[in-house]
């Protein structure tokens, strides 16, 4: 767990403060040991999509949802979230990575149903017209806030826009670690990921097809800069520190259609963690643990949503 630092509040901090919905009058008793597991491990992921044509994800609490970004269409992000047996009403804040459309396009129509609070950091939502007119509260890189009973800390990541983020959500003792769209991984995002029990992180581009696939040179040249995307390789570097044996379940995430395949991306951490692939196809892996607890390796997917935790 990385320490708690004394960042600055953002602006109207108390709107995140959102009261949990009213209790079941009838309550189904639950056993002891369901009742600590609830305590300890209260979090959960839901990635309605990751890539190029539209992101999505939605981190389960105590009291509600935290939407991160949002690149579809209201209709596409309430189906997909019925997929998976979630409440578009339940939704109680929502956060942005950055201001690229594929994460942002959706956000002005989906604020016209919801009135909860909206969290971005500097200087991002004026750097889309549809967003600057939105009640956005401002945060910097490496503030902390408390949303819907969930602590957020924010760090900064590598990407071609404004202020770019990355997340870590604690809850009770549990952590899920969040970062897209980085060419790099600083010191402070690799402090934040580290020993999550739920890590999803950018494996976007796998180096040889990119660089002999249709890309033209400068857009080869920007995917692969410090201000691009995390290619395989350099997810699968970084998991060897990040991983830890509180880590359970990996995500693959914002993998290319073009540059890369989900079980490229599942192999390479796979190899660098010393896992097992579930099948001839790569599209899972498993870490079997001498303690009887095991790390599992999955790859998001563009047009199919996926519950995680």
């Amino acid at each position: 767990m990385i320490p708690q630092t004394s960042a600055s509040t953002p602006r109207s901090g108390a709107r995140g403060q959102r009261q949990a919905p009213p209790a079941d009058p009838r309550p189904t008793p639950l056993p002891d040991t369901a009742h600590a597991h609830a305590d300890t491990r209260p979090l959960r992921l839901h990635i309605l999509g990751s890539g190029s044509k539209g992101n999505c994800a939605l981190v389960e609490g105590p009291q509600g949802l935290i939407m991160i970004d949002n690149g579809f269409s209201r209709r596409e992000v309430i189906s997909r979230m019925h997929e998976l047996d979630l409440d578009e009403a339940d939704v109680r804040a929502l956060f942005l990575t950055h201001e690229h459309s594929d994460h942002v396009s959706g956000v002005a129509v989906w604020c016209r149903r919801f009135d909860g609070p909206l969290f971005a950091s500097r200087g991002t939502a004026e750097a889309r017209k549809y967003l600057a007119c939105l009640p956005f509260e401002e945060f910097m890189p490496g503030d902390t806030l408390e949303i819907a009973g969930v602590h957020v800390d924010t760090f900064p990541t590598t990407h071609d826009v404004v202020n770019p983020v990355g997340f870590r959500f604690s809850c009770n003792g549990d952590a899920i670690g969040y970062a897209t769209d980085t060419g790099t991984l600083t010191p402070g995002a690799m402090r934040a990921l580290a020993d999550a029990r739920i890590l999803a992180l950018e494996s976007n581009h796998d180096v040889p097809m990119l660089r002999t696939g249709s890309y033209p040179r400068y857009l080869q040249d920007r995917i692969v800069s410090a201000e691009g995307h995390l290619s395989n390789a350099q997810a699968a570097d970084a998991v060897r520190e990040l991983v830890t044996e509180r880590t359970e379940e990996l995500v693959a995430m914002h993998i290319s259609q073009e540059n890369n395949r989900p079980s490229l991306a599942v192999r390479a951490l796979a190899h660098a963690l010393g896992a097992t692939l579930d099948n001839e196809l790569g599209s899972s892996a498993t870490l079997e643990r001498a303690e009887g607890s095991s790390l599992r390796i999955r790859a998001a997917g563009q047009n199919r949503p996926m519950s995680v935790g």
